[in-house]
């Protein structure tokens, strides 16, 4: 049996009460886990491997942010129209975002309001197409 990991997922925000106790909770899981994921700090968030993690004062956690990985500016044109008509929500039409240059992403409310993101790096070349897991 195969598992592929590593084809969609691009990035996950998520929004907490307390940056520093959820920094030492993920600091915990991911030691424990083995991953080698390193911590790196930002004003007002932190990130490891594919997350985003910040707390915005006066809000408490909030839906979820999921990206997915486009392979062109075509792909996240036709998320955004899948989206949309299969009753997401606009959250941002496609277009370049200030990221970083050739950032092309666009954002959808889910039926929950989760915001999805389909984003474009540019172009870029893959070590692999994923991560094959076999057992």
């Amino acid at each position: 049996m195969q598992y592929h990991r590593g084809r969609l997922i691009d990035h996950l925000h998520l929004h907490v009460r307390d940056l520093e106790a959820s920094k030492a909770f993920y600091k915990a899981v991911l030691d424990a886990l083995g991953s080698g994921a390193t911590i790196q700090d930002g004003p007002g968030f932190f990130t490891f491997d594919e997350f985003f993690i910040d707390a915005e004062p006066g809000h408490g956690p909030a839906p979820i942010h999921l990206a997915f990985q486009a392979g062109d500016r075509e792909t996240v044109h036709r998320f955004h129209a899948a989206a949309l008509a299969a009753g997401g929500r606009d959250n941002g039409a496609p277009g370049e975002r200030r990221y970083h240059p050739g950032y092309y992403a666009a954002y959808v409310l889910d039926p929950d309001s989760n915001n999805v993101e389909a984003v474009n790096h540019g172009p870029a070349t893959r070590s692999a197409a994923s991560v094959v897991i076999e057992g």
